[in-house]
């Protein structure tokens, strides 16, 4: 069984770098991807509440937040990812939004914030995928620090989403190692051997399940990108200040929300709340 081994993630994300900041920049299929997030962060972020980002990595998000909201709690188990949060965050302009940049555990949040502190937690870009058989525990802690009535924007790398993008490298693994990777949604040293990279898909039931048992009610559910995916060069070749971009992302953002597509992107992205009490 996979275990989380928060020192992996941590010197991984430490060694990661700026990259963390540059790949949603690096084709027309990651800008897709950045934008579907940031529709759900700006249709569902509440402009006058305090909102906790985790697994914030180096800000890339955190400037769209500052452009919403003015009370932002910065978090991350990475010192790395912190400390270019912080230099993004003075050098772009976006530092006064921020309260704090704290460094923490997702899966153990009692020592920084108290119950019911943030109207909305943004966890975006995987940070759940990185903790394996803590899940339950990682998202119990979420649902703790949110206020009654408080959402919750999550993104989890996607099972069937990774086999669509990257299926000539999944053809290049074994079929008893494939088998294996389906059958437990783990990319782990038990799966795949040594490896640069271990994390967990999810299938999107089994997301919504995640979510559930923790307490969230979950409101809406899509893939990270559907369409254009395995269309890179078209993509290139389209001007991304013109009429057909922007149907492009209109159809993207339609598409990603059926119940057949959800599970077709790199990333699923769930929208969720906890009752009021």
């Amino acid at each position: 069984m996979a275990r989380y081994d928060p020192d992996w993630v941590r010197a991984h994300y430490d060694e990661y770098g700026t990259r963390e900041w540059n790949r949603w920049e690096e084709s027309g299929v990651e800008r897709i991807k950045f934008h579907i997030h940031l529709y759900y962060l700006q249709t569902h972020v509440r402009p006058g509440g305090r909102v906790l980002e985790i697994g914030a990595g180096a800000g890339r998000f955190t400037r769209e937040l500052a452009r919403i909201c003015e009370r932002i709690v910065v978090a991350d188990l990475s010192p790395g990812q912190l400390r270019l949060n912080r230099e993004n965050a003075a050098r772009l302009g976006f530092a006064p939004s921020v309260e704090d940049w704290v460094e923490c555990d997702l899966c153990d949040l009692t020592p920084h914030f108290a119950d019911g502190t943030f109207e909305t937690i943004v966890c975006t870009g995987g940070p759940l995928s990185y903790v394996f058989e803590r899940r339950d525990d990682a998202v119990r802690e979420l649902y703790r620090v949110a206020k009654d009535g408080g959402t919750l924007v999550i993104s989890v790398m996607s099972l069937w989403g990774a086999v669509h993008q990257f299926l000539p490298g999944v053809l290049d693994i074994a079929p008893a190692a494939n088998r294996a990777i389906l059958a437990t949604g783990d990319l782990s040293p038990e799966t795949i051997g040594p490896a640069r990279h271990y994390t967990h898909m999810y299938r999107s039931d089994e997301l919504r399940r995640t979510l559930e048992d923790g307490g969230w009610a979950v409101e809406t559910m899509s893939a990270s990108n559907c369409l254009a995916t395995n269309w890179v060069d078209l993509l290139d070749d389209l001007d991304e200040r013109g009429p057909i971009w922007a149907h492009l992302l209109e159809m993207e953002l339609e598409a990603c929300r059926e119940p057949g597509c959800v599970d077709m992107g790199s990333h699923m992205i769930a929208v969720c709340r906890k009752a009021a009490s």
